[in-house]
């Protein structure tokens, strides 16, 4: 694209970003901490809204609905930012999500706010995706590194502060305000990108792929549900989760074989001819994996096994996020003034797997100074991943392709949540049993039959011996989830090994003898597209 001088400022893309461009990242910034800070309020509204609208047995898919929805629609967005502009596409995506928090403030019954969570879902599916390839056309490669921090810190205000924002707005506007909060933050965004961000204009003559949507939404779907219901709702062998993986790996190899074939892919193969894009599906896929793990299984072990307040339980994640926060910072700005990135991967799969072996070796005497150094190792292994999967990914393809590079890449780190979340569940649930059994005979059994989660107030109510069975077998249970963790995460480091270190391209000192790509990136100099 060709560069669009600011007017009035004479500034271009190889020097400071003008404040039209400021403001537009300020409005990305704040969608991308719509979605992501979404399910955090809501699951500490949860109680208080079963407890007015009843629906206790379908209570999980208020949650399922909203994953599903964006999950399904992540690779659409994309898409569809590529072949008819992103400023449209994305200004659609914060009017649903807009629309469906609006309605699931309003709902009156539990299954109008399931309903109405799955539109907010959609909408939420094209608010990261947008983001990250509107942050693409504006920024160069090269230039993108500075505002990893800022993104790190929206995703570690949105963890931490999300509990605590729910239970205030909770306990002192309602819960419907839960969801009402969005409507003004929403507007803000909206208005800002409307007026600010100047995209180039397209107009694909294609016509959308909506088998390979369907195909894709049906494998996708089946995948989540399998994720969510094997070892809870159904057993792993259970006929039902059978059929939903059959269903799954149909629907995704039919996906496959279709796209090879339509005239206008919703995922182009071709971008995964890139060694470097593949790579960093991996790598996000394994980041999703071990991170909502972590984060799970963290606040769990310190409330049952330390005795730290529910309350303030993004708080109890501290070291792990501002530790993520600064080292994304840093990567970021040695990414700019180098050009180079490869150590960072490589770096971030070392410090994660140390991070989560030291997390696995925790007990009943592990100090919070203790488990707080392995969390902070951890999130120094997550800061120099996080960001920079996806940096790479968007430099690994053309800027046509931006847009599903960006929704492809976010959907493996979606996916790799669900399958973390599942599996490490599976384990620990299957370990605090056994330890219960063993510890605490039949009274241990018939504790944890329901859940091995114990909510704060059930697990005062325990007998003594009960309660210390307890907590040896949380410590027993996240040893072996957080063990897994670090075997998964030393995949991480293994593949970023491969990674070619490609310059990257755009502002900031290029040498004469560069090589080309040869990963099918973008060309010798990325531009920046200035908003006007």
């Amino acid at each position: 694209m060709a560069e669009t001088p600011q007017a009035g400022t004479g500034e271009t893309g190889a020097g400071k970003q003008p404040r039209s461009v400021r403001v537009v990242l300020l409005a990305l910034m704040i969608a991308m901490m719509l979605a992501m800070l979404d399910n955090m309020i809501i699951g500490t509204a949860m109680p208080t809204i079963v407890g007015e609208l009843g629906g206790l047995e379908h209570l999980s898919w208020v949650v399922t609905a909203y994953t599903l929805a964006t999950a399904a629609s992540t690779p659409l967005w994309g898409k569809l930012g590529d072949m008819y502009g992103r400023k449209g596409s994305f200004m659609t995506s914060i009017v649903i999500f807009l629309a469906g928090s609006a309605l699931s403030g309003m709902a009156q019954d539990m299954g109008q706010l399931i309903g109405f969570r799955a539109v907010q879902g959609l909408g939420a599916g094209g608010l990261m995706v947008g983001v990250m390839a509107i942050i693409g056309d504006l920024i160069p490669p090269r230039e993108r590194g500075k505002y990893q921090g800022m993104m790190a810190g929206v995703m570690a205000l949105a963890m931490i502060g999300g509990p605590l924002v729910g239970g205030t707005i909770t306990d002192h506007w309602g819960w419907r305000w839960s969801f009402y909060i969005n409507l003004p933050l929403g507007a803000i965004a909206l208005v800002a990108v409307s007026a600010v961000l100047h995209l180039p204009k397209k107009r694909s003559q294609a016509r959308i792929d909506y088998l390979g949507a369907a195909l894709l939404t049906i494998g996708i779907t089946a995948v989540v549900l399998v994720t969510t219901w094997g070892g809870t709702e159904y057993a792993w062998t259970s006929a039902r989760i059978m059929e939903l993986i059959g269903i799954g790996v149909a629907a995704l190899v039919g996906f496959v074989f279709w796209q090879t074939r339509a005239a206008e892919p919703i995922v182009p193969l071709h971008i995964f001819r890139s060694r470097n894009f593949t790579l960093m599906s991996v790598i996000g896929f394994i980041v999703g994996f071990v991170m909502f793990g972590a984060t799970l299984f963290l606040p769990l072990y310190q409330q049952s096994v330390q005795g730290a307040s529910a309350t303030n339980s993004g708080l109890l994640l501290l070291p792990m996020l501002g530790a993520m926060l600064v080292t994304s910072m840093v990567a970021g700005r040695v990414t700019t003034n180098t050009g180079r990135y490869k150590i960072f991967p490589v770096l971030g799969g070392a410090l994660m797997t140390v991070g989560l072996f030291l997390l696995s070796t925790m007990d009943t005497d592990t100090t919070r100074f203790t488990s707080g150094l392995y969390m902070a190792v951890v999130g120094l292994g997550m800061g120099c991943l996080m960001q920079i999967t996806m940096l790479v990914a968007q430099n690994s393809v053309e800027m046509k392709d931006m847009g599903v590079a960006s929704s492809s890449t976010t959907l493996f780190r979606t996916l790799g949540s669900s399958f973390g979340v599942a599996i490490m569940g599976a384990l620990f649930n299957h370990r605090v049993q056994d330890v219960m059994a063993e510890r605490a005979g039949a009274l241990g059994s018939k504790v944890t039959e329901s859940s091995a989660q114990l909510d704060a107030a059930s697990l005062a109510k325990l007998p003594e011996a009960a309660r210390e069975a307890y907590q040896h077998a949380v410590s027993s249970g996240t040893h072996g989830a957080f063990l897994l963790g670090a075997a998964v995460a030393v995949l991480a480091l293994v593949t970023s090994v491969f990674v070619k270190e490609v310059p990257l391209k755009g502002a900031g000192p290029q040498p004469a003898d560069a090589p080309g790509d040869g990963e099918g990136g973008a060309t010798a100099k990325t531009p920046v597209t200035e908003a006007v």
